[in-house]
């Protein structure tokens, strides 16, 4: 339902502003074939299907030029490199956590340290601290009672981020520290996103029109080479979508988070999952990382295999904390 309301305002919003939806519309067909995939990956081969996915993801980073971290236009494709990392560690972890053996746990965990290892070597800053996040994050899964708070703190987290770019691209942060943050993300960028809250506030009901953020924002068309998006998924929705769209996107958030809670897979599985996912919306949140296909899939594809349901028990203990997280009872 939340998928289709997303597909379905995009056009409403494209009708009524002159619009482009296609890249909407492919975002979410990459979102539900990804998520498909991974719930029939997830169900029969629940440690093999994640160890393909991250060495696509790490192949796909490494071979394919256009995901490397260059800049472009003039800030580049640097969010689609650190998202696929992201990706990519959390589906190895994921993996491990569901591996039977001791050797093979030893070897998908080497494969998650290998790809965050990647991170540094192609330059991508923020990739290596999202990977490094999701290894911690992943560590401390396998030591928590339950989920519940570790799905709290991971959605919470995304909302910091999101806070923080709507603030500095608002001008209400103090000087000192807008100033630090202009500085790492560059002036171009910031500019960027104070346009899109412009054309927010502008047209809060519908937008400007999925894909027309390059026609009306002043930074862009000042650009000699200009890529026509704004690097910050919310932000962009608010411009071109309204405030509908804003919603749909938290909303899109917080089903991938109660489907992890609900999950029937192991605990550290589920918040290793969600650790990644957290930290690809975190840097969509001031990227482009959503607007690559292999981003969008791969993203549901994790999902997806984090929620799935093996047709083999995982051997694990049951514990209480477990059982209360997925809303069933215990029986002698």
């Amino acid at each position: 339902m939340v998928l289709g309301a997303c597909a379905a305002w995009s056009l409403i919003t494209a009708g009524a502003r002159d619009g482009r939806p296609e890249g909407v519309l492919l975002a979410v067909l990459a979102v539900t074939a990804g998520y498909a995939a991974g719930r029939i990956g997830g169900a029969l081969l629940p440690v093999a299907a994640p160890s393909v996915a991250a060495l696509a993801g790490l192949v796909l980073t490494v071979a394919v030029p256009g995901l490397g971290p260059q800049f472009t236009a003039p800030l580049g494709h640097v969010g689609a490199t650190a998202a696929l990392l992201a990706l990519g560690t959390g589906a190895a972890c994921a993996a491990a956590w569901s591996a039977q053996r001791p050797a093979a746990r030893l070897l998908l965990g080497a494969l998650a340290v290998v790809i965050t290892g990647t991170a540094a070597v192609v330059g991508s800053i923020a990739g290596f601290v999202a990977c490094a996040g999701v290894l911690l994050c992943s560590l401390a899964a396998g030591r928590l009672p339950g989920r519940g708070a570790g799905i709290v703190a991971l959605g919470v987290t995304v909302a910091m981020v999101t806070g923080l770019i709507w603030a500095l691209a608002g001008n209400v942060l103090p000087e000192g520290p807008a100033d630090a943050l202009t500085g790492q993300l560059t002036e171009h960028r910031v500019r960027l996103w104070r346009d899109a809250l412009s054309l927010a506030r502008d047209h809060a009901a519908l937008g400007v029109g999925p894909g027309r953020f390059g026609d009306l924002g002043m930074t862009v068309t000042g650009t000699p080479v200009p890529d026509g998006k704004p690097h910050s998924a919310p932000l962009q929705l608010a411009a071109e979508q309204g405030i509908v769209g804003v919603v749909l996107l938290g909303a899109g958030l917080c089903w991938i988070l109660h489907a992890l809670w609900r999950s029937p897979r192991a605990t550290p599985v589920v918040l290793t999952a969600g650790a990644a996912l957290a930290s690809v919306a975190a840097i969509a949140a001031f990227g482009t990382a959503l607007s690559f296909t292999a981003v969008a899939v791969g993203a549901g594809l994790l999902a997806g295999v984090a929620t799935a349901h093996p047709l083999m028990e995982e051997e694990r203990p049951v514990r209480r904390a477990d059982v209360r997280a997925r809303g069933e009872r215990l029986t002698p």
